[in-house]
């Protein structure tokens, strides 16, 4: 895969009691950074975890104290707030994201910059290829995706896919993104990105069973809030001037 170097690249890792396996997801993902960006940083996002994952992060950022920083939400926010402080603490050109519990590999990382270099997209974002969760979420995220096309005309074939590849121009450009709990912040991202006349562009990636830890996503609290966001957007898009 040749011509995949970046100049910077800004990485973010949302975590919430993930003290089991962020180590692991760091660890994997600086052997590829160090090779692919000629200036990079790494910023952990510890929202508000209850277990050890404060600790694993201090030890993590001694490893590499110039180039990764830790941000703290106390108490936890949600991943839409840990999205948004991951995007906004990012200082290079490049931001790219997965989720801290190891799901992801990435080394798609390469399939994702491939792609930016062929399109010239300023967003690439992820659909997975075959993913690894019960069966009711991936329903779940189709019925919420079909909600998102038929409010904001938003089509993708995976609006939720937690591994993306933006410029930074385009969070420099778009109207500050709002949704905390829920999971509608990246419905929302792609919504004020296409909004813009930004460049989309989507390519497989792939994903693997947790391998410790529970995911959060499919709580009813987050659910609603979720669709509170996605509502108060769509009002705010058509009534507000």
């Amino acid at each position: 895969m040749a011509n995949t170097l970046l100049d910077e690249l800004s990485v973010f890792f949302p975590c919430y009691n993930e003290e089991k396996n962020i180590q692991n997801t760091v660890d994997k993902a600086l052997l590829i950074i160090k090779k692919i960006a000629q200036k990079w940083e790494i910023i952990l996002v510890n929202d508000g975890s209850k277990d050890n994952t404060a600790q694993v992060l201090q030890k993590i950022q001694k490893q590499y104290p110039k180039n990764i920083k830790i941000v703290t939400h106390q108490p936890n926010r949600g991943y839409g707030a840990a999205f948004k402080s991951g995007f906004y603490s990012a200082s290079y050109q490049w931001i790219t994201f997965t989720d801290a519990d190891g799901q992801f590999d990435f080394k798609d990382i390469y399939r994702l910059i491939d792609k930016q270099k062929q399109t010239k997209a300023d967003l690439v974002i992820g659909y997975y290829l075959g993913r690894k969760v019960p069966f009711y979420r991936i329903w779940g995220s189709k019925v919420w995706q079909l909600a998102v096309f038929l409010l904001f005309g938003l089509k993708v074939k995976d609006i939720d896919c937690g591994f993306k590849l933006v410029r930074k121009k385009v969070l420099d450009t778009i109207p500050k993104l709002e949704a905390e709990r829920g999971p509608f912040i990246s419905s929302e991202f792609l919504i004020k990105a296409k909004k813009s006349k930004f460049k989309i562009v989507e390519v497989g990636v792939h994903h693997f069973s947790r391998q410790a830890g529970q995911a959060t996503g499919a709580d009813l609290n987050v659910i609603l809030s979720g669709l509170k966001d996605l509502l108060r957007l769509w009002f705010k898009i058509n009534f507000k001037k």
